[in-house]
């Protein structure tokens, strides 16, 4: 279980000089609630931020700055945590937990974006597993008191 083979691989980007205003907008129609600030680098879209609903309530709008006057690159977090794609899910977990992020953008050996790996992406598929481990217990139950009634 690696972050290349669970995350999500469409990612809605926008470049930094993207208005704050224009980036609420693609979060809306995209049903979003962040977008990866992304910058062309040698053939790759490198990620440079990200920028979500909580930034732009917390950062901007609580701060009485008008939405017009604000652009991606003003309001995202610049510290980008990364993993790449052979990064296991486990790692990718333990990282969003000591670095206290909801959202990891997933890399290339290049550094070029491939995909987000997102703490909610995680528990929908932990939860699946756990579901199924709990059928599993009761198919193997059912089948033992058939076998030894």
């Amino acid at each position: 279980m690696t972050a290349g083979g669970y995350c999500n691989r469409e990612v809605v980007v926008t470049d930094p000089d993207t208005p704050v205003a224009e980036v609420a907008k693609l979060m809306r129609s995209h049903h979003v609630g962040s977008i990866v600030v992304t910058e062309k680098k040698d053939g790759n879209i490198i990620p440079i931020g990200i920028l979500t609903d909580r930034d732009i309530v917390v950062e901007v709008i609580a701060r009485d700055v008008l939405l017009e006057s604000v652009l991606a690159k003003d309001a995202m977090s610049r510290e980008v945590i990364t993993v790449t794609e052979d990064t296991t899910l486990l790692d990718s977990l333990e990282l969003m937990k000591t670095k206290g992020v909801r959202r990891l953008p997933v890399i290339n050996s290049a550094g070029g974006l491939e995909g987000l790996l997102s703490a909610d992406d995680a528990i929908e598929l932990l939860s699946e597993a756990m579901n199924d481990l709990v059928i599993l217990v009761k198919q193997e139950t059912r089948l033992e008191q058939n076998l030894h009634p």
